[in-house]
């Protein structure tokens, strides 16, 4: 099976597409699922397909396109810039408002380990964006590339809610991270929500991966992301 089932074009190349979408003729709305490190692969997919099970149409973008197909997810992850997946997940949002059973103006976001990172910097860079789910998103306070500011650094640029799930064994981010974080958000007077699942490490939704799923904190934060898109899409 391949990977994508649609595409849309970005700096004039194709870029692949993961879409699940529910039952029905809609409108629905929608959420863009970004990928861990391991790029849209069984894990990512099945997310996608979740949410779709629960009412929303899911678009996985390759944010990978443009490199070569080498190397393990982490050296790939490490060429990506934020200019680049920025246009990646616009392109995104407007593939899914061109899709008929889509109702553009409910579009949210959620991300896994790199992609929380990326659902937190499109909270800010994207106003089309109206809610943001981040699952144990790290480096959000470091840039990808030169001269831009990190995402944490354009949390004044933040206009969606923002629901976001730690394990409180995790390293990155950290504990600390998470206190940071809430002040900060509580500082800017942005809505938003944390979670901490104690025992739970990095990756704990990932069940293709057993060294890190984390059972109960898995099945404690999935209904939590689907009725915080409830609440601020209209979903379920």
């Amino acid at each position: 099976m391949s990977d994508f089932n649609h595409h849309t074009n970005v700096d004039n190349q194709p870029m692949g597409i993961y879409a699940a979408f529910p039952q029905g003729e809609g409108p629905f709305p929608a959420v863009v699922v970004i990928q861990h490190a391991w790029g849209v692969d069984e894990f990512t997919r099945t997310m996608a397909d979740r949410l779709a099970a629960a009412g929303l149409v899911a678009a996985a973008p390759q944010l990978y396109h443009r490199l070569a197909e080498q190397g393990s997810g982490l050296e790939m992850m490490k060429q990506l810039r934020d200019a680049e997946v920025i246009a990646d997940v616009d392109a995104t949002v407007d593939w899914l408002g061109r899709q008929v059973p889509v109702d553009a103006e409910r579009v949210g976001i959620v991300g896994f380990c790199m992609g929380g990172r990326v659902s937190y910097l499109m909270a800010a860079a994207n106003p089309k964006v109206k809610a943001s789910v981040v699952y144990y998103g790290g480096n959000i306070q470091k840039a990808w590339g030169e001269g831009v500011p990190t995402p944490f650094e354009r949390s004044e640029d933040i206009d969606a809610p923002v629901l976001f799930h730690f394990g409180a064994e995790d390293g990155n981010p950290s504990p600390q991270d998470m206190e940071l974080y809430d002040s900060e958000l509580t500082r800017l007077g942005k809505v938003h929500e944390f979670h901490s699942y104690p025992g739970a490490g990095h990756g704990f939704m990932d069940f293709t991966n057993p060294d890190r799923h984390h059972e109960s904190a898995a099945r404690l934060s999935w209904p939590r992301t689907l009725g915080f898109f409830n609440r601020y899409l209209g979903a379920g």
